[in-house]
């Protein structure tokens, strides 16, 4: 008997199944790989600084008119150094700048906690500054146990 050969082209691969959840086909695995945090530095940057703020306006009746606000980056400056917040007395403003805080800001300890209580210093300070107080006396009752 002779042998005959239909075609000599392969047949179509099949897909590979994948079984998922229960042993059906084309479903997508229960554990995904791990999904991005929810929040951002931006976003912690901005709670903390909105924490900061409230605490301070609930504390301070001179506070309570004067506008927390967040730049990235002071406007470029001669001076000496790069400032962390620029105060502005007569339109009631305090910008406090995300980037030199974050990056230049040397800490002894890199945790969220040390990183937020660097943050909220900075407000801290700048607060100070806009009332011509010591940040000490801003929340006494607020370090009391460091």
């Amino acid at each position: 008997m002779a042998w005959r050969r239909t075609r000599s082209t392969p047949a179509p691969s099949r897909r590979l199944s994948r079984h998922g959840r229960h042993g059906r086909e084309d479903r997508s695995p229960v554990v995904r790989p791990p999904l991005p945090p929810l929040d951002t530095r931006i976003d912690r940057f901005d709670l903390a600084v909105g924490t900061a703020a409230e605490f301070l306006r609930s504390a301070w009746p001179e506070l309570r008119d004067v506008s927390f606000e967040i730049a990235d980056m002071p406007a470029a400056s001669d001076d000496d150094g790069i400032p962390r917040w620029t105060v502005l007395r007569d339109s009631h403003r305090i910008i406090v700048y995300r980037l030199p805080v974050e990056r230049l800001s040397r800490l002894h300890r890199t945790d969220d906690l040390h990183r937020r209580m660097m943050i909220e210093s900075c407000v801290f300070r700048a607060a100070a500054e806009y009332l011509d107080r010591d940040p000490w006396d801003l929340g006494p009752e607020r370090f009391r146990f460091f």
